[in-house]
């Protein structure tokens, strides 16, 4: 594996009215022990404060932490916001409760790998950084 000139920057995200953060904050710290930069946007943000920050930071990576059932809303919406802004070689990934049919739906849309729980972080690890290698050059 070839070595950055910088580590990854991956930005964490809860989208919409979902209050329950302890699984975004559980993968942001693995992503930082992991030897990324992680930034946590807290709670309640919208798809437009989600990419206007990942812009900004010039991320890698958007990882979205969803549980309220919005997933086929806000995923579709940072993707196309995403586009509109010409980030298409940044990753937007994310876990949480999402049906299987629905997480083909939105691979199919163009987003990356979906996580429910109990995905073990060392697997969300690994394929952030095997698609930003893949992916991003710096």
């Amino acid at each position: 594996m070839s070595q950055f000139n910088r580590p990854i920057r991956v930005l964490v995200a809860k989208v919409g009215l979902d209050g329950h953060d302890r699984g975004a904050r559980i993968i942001a710290t693995s992503l930082r022990d992991a030897g990324m930069e992680v930034i946590y946007t807290g709670l309640r943000q919208t798809p437009e404060m989600v990419v206007n920050t990942a812009l900004q930071e010039d991320v890698d990576a958007i990882g979205i932490s969803i549980l309220s059932g919005a997933h086929m809303t806000v995923f579709p919406k940072v993707l196309a916001l995403i586009k509109e802004k010409q980030m298409d070689d940044v990753l937007l990934t994310g876990g949480g409760i999402i049906p299987a049919d629905d997480m083909a739906e939105l691979k199919q849309m163009g987003v990356g790998e979906l996580f429910p729980p109990g995905t073990s972080t060392q697997d969300i690890v690994k394929y952030i950084t095997d698609w930003v290698h893949t992916h991003r050059n710096f």
